[in-house]
């Protein structure tokens, strides 16, 4: 190749000359698909360059030197002068390209170089791959593969998907390992890499290309979980090599264009050894996506359908590894759980984040949630077993991390820079477990030997296992653990926890990349070593911070608290309640739970029970009292620890409560031992006392004494049941005996309860008894007890552990003795001067006991100062000196204290002083003063007297009711005095003045003075001369005219003009005596008048009164009245004023009905006009002739009717007929005019009588208002009634009624309406019903009987363009439809009223039903089979077709019918026509028997029936699904025998000695009426052979599957009967158990299905439950249903409640669609939030807001036509959008991205606050043409500054304001042209304001309620079935089923045996027949699977099996 390099430079063709220095380069030509396919050697030189190579290229291919063209390596890195001298090297392969990323039209190869490295020398022995340890190293294999894929992702963003696929399924080819990464990918050199053996990260280095990119070391994250796995260059090889034959590897990095794919395998090396060629060489071939044109081999299949998934990735690697040896495809399948389970260990904590895979806890959303690892296996005729190994909830970190309850975290550092984080995991003993979990490589077994009272089980929990798993960078080391440290070992010694604590605890050790791992990751090199270092420091982990601690002492503490926290071990039974226990610490002191019994390792204690302590000093023998557990506790619980209560026993000898813990019970003692012991101790107790009196004074029992007896000396001893006396209690265990004493008490029992009053306690001593003194104090009278007790030595306790000491009482009374000395009894008070008392008295004994006088005694009485007597005494126990009386001065009423000495002779203390006060005595006479008789007093004045009343020693004496009366005589009106002397018994008797009446002289008055309630007590008199009185007695009042004073009298009645003043008043005074009283200043002051309140006093001394007003009105009258008023008299004078009329004034007049006038009609009632002076009071002015000078004007006035008429009784001119010409209401004046005088009436002028009706904001009603049928009339129809001049009648409840045609259905209907207070009646908004075309509806009133006619309302129906009426089905219907197949799409759409598609239809309303046609009718059964809708695809037909593809066609053949329904709502389905279809065989492929025969027997004796095979056998063909086919065929069937061996030539032969058969096949079967064996045919004796039919049919172009019928051989006749027998059992068995098989077989697969189903329904529920979180909507767990109804029904009320508050609305009205091409009015098509934007810009496009938008010209050439040309239109197809501004441009102000200047004003394009409610594209056409880039700001001072500002920059569009303002764009403005009138001045042509985003947000949230009950309900469901389904297995039916097929599984084995034939399950399948013919191996889809499971199901159980 030297001339190849010629032409370039010399540098480059001197060197290549020699040869040696020349480099050869593979060059690949691909510039056009055309290009060769292989490749062109190209010589380079050493020293050549770029330019020089470039040349040599252009040479060898012949391209000319100007062409473009690149040069590139396989990984698209282009050829350049900078890189070529490092990348074309020897042996490289290059591609000639158009660009860099031109796609690769052909496939490449590139030769590679995988020389093993050095390192495999180095390394080689260090050591031996997969040491399996006692485990299948295969999961360990396949971990490799993901380390790989591990390191490939670690860069993944997004999800980091590793996918391992075991393809088993032979239709695709041989068995395959798939592991597929979406990771980075590898260029070819670094698939290059990959293939060298031990090229390790490290080692990848300078000629090597890293796939690493140059190795970086990680940063630190948690649990080193890096993803820094992939490392040693050696595991991926050894792996692919260990699970299979060959690996083909296939990547794609992100940024190329090209896949690359390697194949290395065992037989290719072989061959190449075989040929001498280089082993470790190949190529790489370079491809584009999804080619896999060189995929030829058929074992290789599959790689079509994974090789079509490459376009969908942007980069990835697969592992494909075939050959795959057989064990580890039996192992793969067989132990598929556990090999995924491993593999979800292994990797536990990249799956699942550093802190695993916590259950309690919800998952953080982190870096570690998105590695998803999948495993799919695909076998043939069985769905594909698909795990995900997150979803792997029993792998060993899962158990470990839930049913741990604490965890212990510590860090080790290693000398270096190794980091091993680790964790320590407590399992409690639970209830009667350990939670520990169980690995099944280290099953935990219990030591045989345990006893079964031990309560510790020798590392029960965790066996023999080590306590920590070892992970290097997050992945398990598996062959790798750590059995313990220093400080986590059990202690030689008891510590702070339990032994067996140790035992429950696991842990895990995290160890960063520095220690050292074997190439094949199974075990670690030195971790052990390092980690028990001595240098190595542990550290514990608190809260995530590192805390330097002592880490053994950290340990044991936190093992303790575990233990006592978690641990239960003892079950406490029998709650009672919740204590304190005063007798702890304060911090244990409570909450204490109490129990009554616990349940300990199998044994009940109870309380009451007798139980012994163990590690106690002393030992306690006792019974239990309850037990205690400390905490909160309510009911049965499990726990360690609690303390028990025991009574020590016997109770009378220890008298202790003794509270110990639990584990202290002996639980090896028998309560037998107890109780004896106790008994024991009992016989040693004392038990009664002997009581003597060595000195008299015995006391007898129930004696009666005197108070005063003495009692007797005691002597005491105790006796024990023996009679021996005792001191004290026996000793005891415990320590020293207790000392006894005997106490004595006397009690004294009274009503108030039981007194003790002598208390004793005697000791024995060693010298003395137990001795008590003689008692001589008893006194107290009453019932007694004397009790000797005896009482321990310290506490004095009378009972000893609830048992009462001995004890002995004696009952004796105390009575009364002899009197000496007495007192008084209760005197009765008080003591009166004169009045006879006794005095009580009471004895007394000498201790002051009451007693009694019996012997007669005379008493003495003295007092000083007074004489006493009395009557006598009596005796007796009521003893009363009788009748005292006292007499004698006491000074006062309130008496007077006296000591009165009385005295007893005889007694010992014969005298007492009692002192008494002595009060005066009843009334006896009256003293009066003044003395004299005769008394002189003036009329009209009081006359006091002093009374005083005395007793008879003239004491003056009090009493109650003591009044004294003075009655005077003479005259009549006299008063009485009276006055009260009850309190002091003297007072001063006075009362109201003496008024004798006309007195003019002398008068002589009688008193008497007396005592009315003391008839004892004599009268006073006394004799009164009265004298007439000097005060005023009389007042007089006089008018003074001139020189004549005119006396008015009282009451007298003064006529005056109105209004005029009164003047010259004068009044005089006189006394009793007529004399004539002089006036004077204190007189004056006394004197008052009522018509004013200031008063001259000047002119009152003169005897002037003031001036009186006289009233302006007739008919007020003036009462006047003057009144003078002192301490003797009041007097008064009274006259009332009575106005008369002035002259004329006024003219008045008066309406004397209503003010209102009714149109049409007179005034009701009539105006009276009346003259008046100034003050209007009326004057007789008129006359009759006085009506001709009357005048009567007014504007609108009607004269024609007036009538005046003169009232002569009421001097009144009374006008009637008022009555006004029609014009508008309101108030009108009228003028009345007489003489000079005039006057106004004002009237209301209403509206007439009703005549017509009114329609209120309603259209013309000339033009016909166009309303889509079913669809609301655009406005209510509102109605007003109104008088003939159109002026509306106010009139309520008058009836309106709707007048229409029978075919026009108005909603709502039957409704009454009727008018309100304003004569007005809403009748709602109608949605109206009817044919298309033109209706009337017309409104009539009735009033008063009458009929008033209404408008008539005219419309223009129209069909519904959203109303379905039917569907439209398309399909192709020339398909034929084969059993088991799929139909052709069906195409469902939706048509409306108006002919048109429905769009924007939720596809899941659509669904299709298919059932199979019976004698039923044609209405789709209960079980009809429902599908849905198949998902939209990319190039489906427009919106609004749906599609059914795919949709299974049923197994068996038949007529089946096909029905669409579209469910309008919840109650109403629209369905389509019914869609027959005839269901077809399928393809034939197999032989089979119309009915199955039975195993023949037979021999080859004489007889043909022993010899026959069969008779009458019906051979059909059948498809897969067992429907009969071939009906056309025409063939042969030939039958042939063999043997079970096919080396077997022995067999029999068929009559005429031939071996095969041929039988004709016609119209679809073969009928064979015999087949017999010849005459002594050869064959074994007692051998089953077969008999195989198989079809010879030419007109099919494969083979069928032919039939096999085995039968039984025997050369004996007998042999054959048993024989026949025995096949005719195991045909029925081997037909039973079939049939059971397909029970329990299709149950588990509905199970399968049901579980993935409510999988999938858990995933949509956790889904929709998110969703509404992050709308802060929480579903409690409890009662969800109720709480979403009532959660949905508040917020679809809130959206209600928005929905009608009043919003800006259009009622321009819109033009109904005709059709899908009318998108509406403008004015229609957006809505603006803003108000006043909305007002500015609807102005702004006022010409246009009345257009109709359609799509197509033709749509608006039809609205034209129909509206006569007077709708204006706009068709979108005509508009030329190229022009349309762009909605995404920024606003003028911004140039390249920046502000050019700051505008002020807020400026925003205007179509920007325009929203769509629909068809978003086609109105963005719309406004933007119609709009432009108009803008909109605040004001015109900001618009003015904005268009100044753009125009330097650009030109500036038109420019609005929200004020109403507009600049043009060429910049005029101002006008009325450019200015917007107010909102109500457009007439409703306005945008509408859209719906409150509030109401949006509730409409979301209330669809995700919806959709999440739907999903709740549906989890519920189908949970329910599931667990139906798994309880119906678990029942004893199928239990039984189960165990029936055992038996006959067991009973068929054993005929098999005795027949000598191969045992089912061992049978050959070529050389079987299926036992049922239904069977079938295809694989059955997951609905079909449900469907036939529930069949078979419900087929099966109801046959007898």
């Amino acid at each position: 190749m030297a001339a190849a390099g010629g032409g370039g430079p010399s540098e480059g063709t001197g060197e290549g000359d020699g040869g040696d220095g020349c480099k050869a380069v593979y060059l690949f030509d691909r510039r056009e698909k055309e290009s060769e396919l292989g490749d062109r050697v190209v010589q380079v030189g050493e020293r050549s360059d770029y330019a020089g190579f470039r040349a040599c290229v252009c040479k060898t291919l012949g391209i000319s030197p100007e062409e473009k063209f690149v040069i590139t390596t396989t990984s698209r890195k282009e050829i350049t002068c900078d890189n070529f001298d490092e990348t074309v090297t020897d042996g490289v392969t290059l591609y000639l390209l158009q660009s860099v990323d031109q796609l690769l039209l052909t496939a490449t190869k590139e030769r590679i170089e995988f020389l093993p490295h050095y390192d495999t020398l180095v390394k080689s022995g260090m050591y031996e791959y997969y040491a399996s340890e006692g485990q299948n190293p295969l999961p360990f294999a396949l971990a490799e593969l993901i380390d790989n894929s591990l390191s490939a992702t670690s860069r993944n963003t997004g999800i980091r998907r590793i996918q391992i696929k075991l393809h088993f399924d032979e239709t695709q080819g041989k068995p395959a390992v798939a592991v597929i990464d979406n990771g980075r990918g590898m260029t070819s050199k670094q698939l290059n890499n990959w293939a060298v053996y031990r090229l390790s990260k490290f080692t990848r280095q300078g000629d090597f290309e890293s796939d690493h990119s140059g190795y970086v070391r990680p940063v630190p994250v948690p649990r080193s979980l890096n993803s820094d796995i992939s490392y040693f260059g050696v595991g991926g090889k050894q792996a692919v090599f260990f699970v299979g034959q060959s690996a083909r590897m296939i990547s794609k990095p992100a940024d190329s264009q090209d896949v690359h794919e390697l194949v290395l395998s065992k037989e290719d090396f072989e061959k190449k050894e075989k040929n001498k060629e280089s082993i470790y060489s190949g190529y790489i071939r370079n491809r584009k996506p999804s080619d896999s044109v060189h995929i030829t081999n058929d074992d290789e299949r599959f790689l079509h359908c994974l090789i079509s998934e490459e376009k969908e990735k942007d980069s990835f690697t697969a592992v494909v590894i075939t050959g795959v040896q057989s064990e580890h495809i039996q192992y793969l399948k067989n132990y598929f759980h556990l090999w995924t389970r491993q593999l979800a260990h292994i990797y536990h904590y990249y799956i699942h984040g550093p802190k695993g895979n916590e259950k309690r806890t919800s998952k953080e959303v982190g870096p570690f949630n998105n590695i998803d690892i999948e495993i799919s296996v695909f076998e043939k005729g069985k769905a594909p077993k698909i795990v995900n190994l997150r979803e792997i909830q029993d792998d060993m970190q899962t158990l470990y991390i839930n049913t741990a309850t604490d965890s212990f975290e510590f860090k080790a550092h290693v000398e270096g820079d190794g980091i091993v984080e680790g964790i320590i995991r407590y399992h409690p003993f639970l209830y009667d477990r350990e939670t520990y979990p169980d690995d099944p490589c280290f099953p935990s077994k219990k030591d045989e030997d345990d006893d079964d009272d031990c309560f510790i089980l020798e590392k029960a929990a965790r066996g023999k296992r080590p306590i920590f798993e070892c992970f290097w960078n997050g992945r398990l080391i598996p062959y790798t653990s750590v059995e313990d440290f220093d400080w986590c070992t059990p202690p030689k010694k008891r510590g702070l926890a339990p032994i067996e604590c140790y035992n429950r605890i696991s842990g895990a050790l995290f160890t960063n990349d520095r220690f050292q791992v074997s190439t094949n990751k199974l075990t670690f090199m030195d971790l052990e070593l390092k980690l028990k270092d001595k240098n190595t420091l542990f550290t514990r982990i608190l809260n995530g911070q590192e805390q330097r601690m002592k880490i053994d002492r950290e340990f044991a503490l936190w093992l303790k608290d575990c233990h006592e926290k978690y641990d239960k071990q003892i079950k406490f039974t029998l709650f009672k309640g919740i204590i304190t226990r005063s007798d702890l610490p304060s911090k244990k002191q409570g909450p204490w739970a109490t129990y009554s019994a616990i349940e300990w390792d199998g044994k009940i204690y109870k309380a009451g029970q007798l139980v012994k302590t163990v590690k106690t000093l002393p030992l306690f023998y006792g019974s239990i009292e309850k037990f205690f557990l400390y905490g909160d506790h309510d009911g049965e619980v499990y726990a360690t620890g609690g303390e028990v209560q025991i009574a020590v026993e016997p109770r009378a000898l220890y008298d202790e409560i003794k509270t110990v813990p639990i584990a202290k019970l002996d639980r090896t003692v028998a309560e037998k031992t107890v109780k004896k012991y106790v008994e024991d101790e009992m016989a040693r107790l004392p038990d009664r006392l002997s009581v003597t009196w060595p000195e008299g004074d015995e006391l007898l029992p129930n004696e009666i004494r005197p108070a005063g007896t003495p009692i007797g000396a005691l002597r005491i001893e105790i006796l024990n049941k023996k009679g021996e006396a005792m001191q004290k209690l026996p000793g005891t265990s415990h320590g020293g005996s207790k000392k006894l004493l005997v106490e004595l008490k006397v009690i004294l029992h009274s009503s108030n309860g039981n007194k003790e009053i002598i208390s004793h306690i005697s000791q024995h001593g060693g010298k003395w008894p137990y001795w008590f003194k003689k008692m001589e104090n008893i006194q107290k009278l009453g019932n007694y007890t004397l009790k000797l007790q005896v009482v321990l030595n310290e506490s004095n306790a009378d009972t000893y552990a609830g048992r009462p000491l001995p004890s002995k009482t004696i009952k004796f009374s105390v009575k009364e003795g002899k009197p000496e000395k007495f007192s008084f009894g209760l005197l009765d008070l008080p003591f009166r001067v004169g009045v006879p008392f006794s005095i009580p008295l009471e004895f007394q004994d000498e201790f002051g006991h009451t007693s009694q006088l019996i012997n007669d005694i005379q008493p003495v009485l003295e007092a000083s100062g007074l004489s006493l007597q009395y009557e006598g005494i009596t005796k007796g126990p009521n003893c009363v000196i009788r009748g005292v009386t006292a007499k004698g001065p006491v000074n006062s009423c309130q008496g007077k204290n006296f000591n009165l000495k009385v005295i007893l002779p005889g007694l010992k203390e014969d005298s007492q002083i009692l002192k008494i006060r002595l009060l005066p005595g009843p009334p006896h006479r009256l003293k009066v003063k003044p003395d004299s008789e005769i008394l002189v007093i003036e009329n009209g004045t009081a006359f006091p007297f002093q009374v005083e009343v005395l007793d008879e020693s003239d004491n003056i004496t009090a009493q109650p009711k003591l009044i004294v009366h003075c009655k005077f005589l003479g005259a009549p009106n006299l008063p009485v005095y009276t006055v009260d002397c009850s309190n002091s018994g003297t007072s001063i008797l006075s009362g109201s003045a003496i008024q004798v009446q006309n007195i003019k002289k002398d008068q002589t008055l009688k008193a008497k003075i007396e005592i009315p309630s003391c008839k004892d007590v004599a009268p006073v008199e006394k004799t009164i001369k009265l004298l007439p009185s000097s005060h005023v007695a009389r007042l007089q009042i006089f008018s003074v005219e001139g020189q004549k004073a005119i006396q008015i009298k009282h009451q007298d009645e003064v006529n005056w003009i109105a209004g005029d003043i009164m003047h010259n008043l004068i009044f005089q005074m006189y006394d009793e005596g007529e004399r004539e009283i002089h006036v004077t200043s204190a007189l004056a002051e006394k004197i008052k008048v009522n018509w004013t309140p200031e008063i001259n006093k000047e002119h009152l001394l003169q005897g002037l009164l003031p001036d009186v007003q006289v009233p302006t009105s007739v008919k007020d009258m003036r009462y006047c009245q003057v009144s003078f008023q002192d301490d003797h008299v009041s007097l008064e004078s009274a006259f009332t004023v009575r106005p008369l009329p002035d002259e004329p004034k006024h003219l008045k007049c008066e309406l004397k009905a209503g003010k209102t006038v009714q149109m049409g009609q007179e005034l009701q009632g009539e105006i009276v006009i009346i003259v008046t002076d100034q003050y209007g009071n009326q004057i007789q002015a008129f006359s009759p002739s006085s009506l001709s000078a009357l005048g009567i004007a007014g504007i609108g006035l009607d004269s024609s009717q007036l009538k005046t008429t003169f009232q002569e009784n009421t001097q009144s001119i009374s006008v009637r007929g008022i009555r006004f010409i029609p014009g508008p209401p309101g108030n009108k004046d009228l003028c009345f005019t007489w003489r000079e005088f005039s006057d106004f009436v004002r009237v209301q002028l209403i509206s007439g009588p009703p005549a017509k009706l009114l329609l209120i904001d309603w259209p013309e009603l000339k033009e016909f208002i166009t309303v889509i049928n079913g669809r609301e009339l655009q406005n209510p129809l509102i109605v007003q009634l109104c008088d003939q001049w159109d002026n509306p009648a106010p009139i309520p409840q008058v009836k309106i009624n709707l007048m229409k045609s029978s075919n026009l259905k108005l909603t709502p209907s039957n409704q009454q309406h009727k008018t309100d207070e304003r004569g007005r009646a809403n009748l709602g908004v109608f949605s109206v019903q009817a044919p298309r075309g033109e209706h009337t509806i017309q409104i009539k009133a009735i009033y008063n009987k009458n009929t008033i006619e209404g408008p008539t309302i005219k419309l223009m129906i129209l069909p519904d363009p959203e109303k379905p009426i039917r569907l439209n089905v398309k399909y192709d219907k020339d398909a034929s439809f084969l059993a088991g197949g799929t139909f052709t799409d069906f195409m469902i759409t939706i048509i409306s009223e108006d002919d048109s598609i429905i769009k924007n239809i939720n596809p899941a309303r659509i669904s299709m039903k298919m059932w199979k046609l019976s004698n039923n009718g044609n209405r789709p059964p209960a079980n009809a089979e429902t599908f849905s809708c198949s998902k939209i695809k990319d190039n489906d037909k427009e919106d609004g077709c749906f599609y059914f593809r795919d949709k299974l066609i049923p197994n068996k053949v038949g007529i089946y019918c096909i029905q669409f329904g579209f469910m309008m709502d919840k109650a109403n389905t629209l369905n389509s026509q019914q869609i027959i279809v005839d269901v077809l065989p399928n393809q034939p492929v197999k032989l089979v028997p119309k009915i199955q025969p039975s195993t023949p027997a037979v021999s080859n004796v004489h007889s043909v029936a022993n010899r026959t095979l069969v008779k009458d056998l019906h051979l059909i063909i059948t498809d897969e699904y067992n429907n009969q086919t071939g009906i056309d065929l025409v063939g042969t069937v030939i039958a042939t025998i063999k043997g079970s061996n096919e080396e077997d030539t022995d067999t029999p032969l068929f009559i005429g000695k031939v071996r095969t058969l041929e039988f004709p096949f016609v119209k679809g079967s073969a009928e064979i009426t015999s087949l017999v064996l010849a005459e002594n045919s050869p064959g074994k004796d007692s051998t089953e052979y077969f008999i195989i039919f198989e079809p010879q049919l030419p007109a099919l172009s494969g083979t069928l599957e032919s039939y096999i019928l085995p039968f039984m051989f025997s050369d004996d006749v007998k042999k054959q009967q048993q024989m026949l027998a025995f096949a005719k059992q195991k045909d029925a068995l081997s037909t039973a158990i079939e049939m059971y098989r397909t029970v329990f077989e299709t149950s588990n697969q509905l199970i399968d299905e049901m579980k993935c189903q409510v999988e999938g329904a858990k995933l949509k529920e956790a889904q929709l439950r998110n969703e509404l979180k992050t709308h802060n909507i929480d579903i409690p767990t409890t009662q969800q249903v109720p709480h979403i109804e009532a959660l949905t029904k508040r917020k679809m009320s809130e959206q209600e409640e928005l929905k009608k508050k009043p919003r800006r609305s259009c009622t321009l009205p819109n033009y109904t669609k005709g059709g899908a091409n009318v998108l509406g009015k403008i004015a229609h098509l957006a809505q603006i939030e803003d108000d006043r934007a909305a007002m500015v810009i609807s102005w702004h496009l006022a010409s246009d807001m009345d257009c109709v938008v359609t799509l197509t010209t033709d749509a608006a050439r039809r609205i034209y036509d129909e509206t006569q040309g007077r709708q204006q239109v706009l068709p979108l197809d005509s508009v030329y959008k190229r022009t349309l501004p762009d909605w995404k441009r920024p606003l003028p102000h911004y140039r390249n991205g920046k502000l050019f200047f700051r505008p002020i004003g807020d400026p925003v394009f205007a179509r920007n606050l325009l929203t769509f409610p629909s068809n978003v594209e086609h109105c963005e056409t719309v406004f933007g043409m119609l709009l432009g880039d108009t803008i909109i700001l605040d004001n015109l001072d900001a618009a003015n500054h904005y268009r100044k500002e753009v125009v330097k920059i650009t030109h500036c569009p038109t420019l609005l304001t929200r004020d109403g303002d507009r600049i043009r764009s060429n910049g005029k403005f101002g006008g009325l042209q450019n200015k917007a009138p107010p909102m109500d001045k457009l007439r409703g042509m306005v945008f509408g304001a859209p719906v409150p985003k509030q109401c949006v947000v509730l409409g979301e949230q209330i669809d995700l309620l919806q959709q999440y009950r739907s999903a709740l309900e549906k989890l519920n469901r189908l949970t329910k079935d599931l667990n139906n389904q798994v309880e119906y297995l678990q029942s004893p039916e199928m239990k039984k089923k189960k165990q029936e097929l055992d038996e006959r599984e067991k009973n068929l084995k054993l005929i098999e045996q005795k027949l000598g034939m191969t045992p089912t399950h061992k049978c050959n399948d070529s050389l079987r027949h299926p036992t049922k013919v239904e069977m079938t191996d295809c694989p059955i889809p997951p609905k079909r699977m449900r469907r036939e499971a529930t069949r078979q199901n419900r087929t099966i159980t109801k046959t007898d099996v």
